[in-house]
């Protein structure tokens, strides 16, 4: 028999057979907005996203299991070591695991994660390399890329305003690629924020087509936050209303704007390699990295994954 086979069956864990059971349900409700937000948890899926995940000490709700699709060692080591801690374990066949997943390639390993949402009023704007402050952005894959670079770059988090897309989305999951662990989130209203705003001194930075200033010209001072905007409208001209300075990312082709993954990676790498030449000489960009990241001071875990979406949306 498969070593995790028996791993499944020999624990308390169940063993599906059918979509219509229960739990199936459970987890197909999570693939959906309103799944997810009535329950605060998500799903993730694949070996390297669920890997970094425990590397990060996020607690894992529960692990669902496929034998029958698992290959490798990393696989294999990453079932027995969360077997090992006592996570609860749902092991099922492939044409019920086929019944929920949205992978494109089902690796036969997920797990149901809680969401973590942080109050506006836990914000620090000094800590991290810097916060990510995103209206509206409405593409899962635009969010995942830029979950993804503010992590890559010891960025502390989101504060994401209006109607921007869940993070836990299913597509912007996938898109972080396990970064999304690294980093916090807030939700937020324009309201709120320009209030949280107007009690602490940090510059708010946008861009803008028609600010006169080179986004590579300016010294961005420490607390920096970035303003990026929603793929089509921009920036809502009440929430640019609060930026302390524009500047223009250059463009000489025939495009009139830079997608907004794009666009914020560009700001967050200028706001890294400023930093980067500040500190000492010698020093890896993987050193200066750590050091920004390690100047957090993240809330404890239960502290973090224990308010909801909406209790943190109307702190302030």
């Amino acid at each position: 028999m498969n070593p995790v086979m028996e791993r499944v069956e020999e624990s308390e864990s169940a063993f599906l057979y059918s979509r219509n059971h229960p739990q199936i349900k459970r987890l197909r409700a999570l693939q959906t907005p309103e799944g997810r937000m009535a329950s605060n948890e998500f799903l993730i899926e694949g070996v390297r996203p669920l890997a970094e995940a425990v590397k990060l000490g996020v607690r894992i709700e529960k692990l669902i299991v496929v034998p029958q699709l698992l290959t490798g060692r990393p696989a294999e080591k990453l079932v027995k070591q969360l077997r090992i801690k006592g996570v609860p374990c749902l092991g099922m066949l492939p044409e019920v695991y086929y019944s929920f997943t949205q992978a494109d390639e089902p690796q036969g390993i997920a797990a149901i994660v809680r969401q973590r949402w942080d109050a506006l009023e836990t914000v620090r704007p000094g800590q991290g390399l810097c916060w990510v402050v995103a209206e509206a952005v409405q593409s899962p894959g635009n969010l995942g890329t830029i979950i993804r670079s503010c992590e890559a770059v010891g960025g502390a988090g989101l504060i994401l305003l209006g109607d921007s897309v869940d993070p836990y989305d299913p597509a912007t999951v996938r898109a972080s690629m396990g970064a999304l662990f690294g980093i916090r989130f807030v939700r937020s209203t324009g309201v709120q924020f320009a209030e949280w705003k107007a009690r602490r001194q940090v510059t708010l930075v946008g861009t803008s087509p028609s600010a006169r200033e080179d986004y590579q010209a300016v010294d961005y001072p420490r607390p920096t936050m970035i303003l990026m905007g929603c793929e089509k409208r921009g920036v809502t001209p009440e929430v640019m209303a609060l930026c302390d300075r524009q500047v223009q990312i250059p463009m000489v082709g025939r495009s009139d704007s830079l997608n907004v993954g794009v666009a914020t990676s560009l700001m967050l790498y200028e706001l890294f390699n400023q930093r980067r030449r500040t500190h000492k000489e010698g020093q890896t960009g993987k050193e200066i990295g750590d050091s920004l990241r390690n100047s957090q001071a993240m809330p404890n875990e239960e502290t973090r994954c224990g308010g909801s979406r909406n209790d943190d949306a109307t702190t302030g």
